[in-house]
């Protein structure tokens, strides 16, 4: 979309400066969305800024209502990839050894602890959170197909082909060329992980969230309306990982 139509903008509603970002396109009304990015309003090419201005006053209370839930969300916890750090996998800790060398990934069986490990060697060019990512990426695809096939036998359907998908809003999707799921699913829990799965291979049935699509996902999850709440509250704070701050170089002049 071109600078020319989006725009970032104050107003002040009952009293609060709120800051939102302004989308035109070719769409025939206003609309409001708040997500991890803040307010957006959408609104149609030729609307004056006057009646965007009057629809969010005509929604003050929503909107503000809504941005102060989202700050109170826990926060996903930025991880800095170094040696030694502990992250989630699959709903229990997992060590990583981390070192540079030549390319290599190797995955260790869960220790007494119950402890998995992953030893992850990255080149000196190598970012170690995208090293640290792809490990993930690749292990959570292996872990899906599987699931994806186990599932696709119990409800009774072809087994789709499977992908992953880093959307923002969406643990998974389901569409004719298959079924796409998040790749951080892998930090949850296997009970959580199925209902996702679950949740996708039941709509090769029902293309929709009627009735009947809920009552086949219940025959295949015991506790559908226990797993939503939980995938909502701890989906909120999954970690994201980033590089360790590089020391400052010394230089002489």
């Amino acid at each position: 979309m071109s600078a020319a139509l989006r725009s970032q903008h104050q107003i002040h509603l009952l009293g609060r400066p709120v800051g939102y970002h302004l989308r035109r396109s070719a769409r025939r009304t206003l609309g409001l969305t708040i997500d991890g990015r803040g307010l957006s309003v959408a609104a149609p090419l030729r609307a004056p800024h006057s009646a965007v201005e009057a629809f969010l006053k005509a929604h003050d209370r929503w909107v503000l209502d809504k941005l102060t839930a989202l700050a109170a969300r826990p926060q996903a916890a930025k991880l800095a990839v170094v040696d030694d750090l502990s992250f989630p996998l699959m709903g229990t800790p997992c060590r990583l050894t981390l070192s540079r060398g030549r390319a290599e990934v190797r995955w260790i069986a869960a220790d007494a602890d119950d402890n998995a490990c992953l030893m992850l060697r990255c080149t000196t060019r190598q970012s170690p959170a995208e090293c640290l990512k792809r490990a993930l990426q690749a292990r959570a695809l292996s872990y899906f197909e599987g699931r994806v096939a186990e599932f696709a036998l119990r409800i009774g359907v072809p087994v789709p082909p499977v992908g992953l998908t880093q959307a923002r809003t969406r643990w998974g999707s389901c569409s004719a060329r298959g079924i796409r799921l998040h790749w951080r699913l892998i930090h949850l829990s296997p009970d959580l992980i199925d209902y996702v799965v679950a949740h996708e291979v039941a709509h090769r049935v029902h293309m929709n969230h009627s009735p009947r699509f809920w009552a086949l996902v219940a025959q295949v999850i015991p506790d559908v309306g226990g797993a939503r709440l939980r995938l909502r509250q701890l989906g909120r704070a999954l970690p994201e990982f980033i590089d360790a701050a590089e020391p400052a170089a010394s230089s002489i002049d």
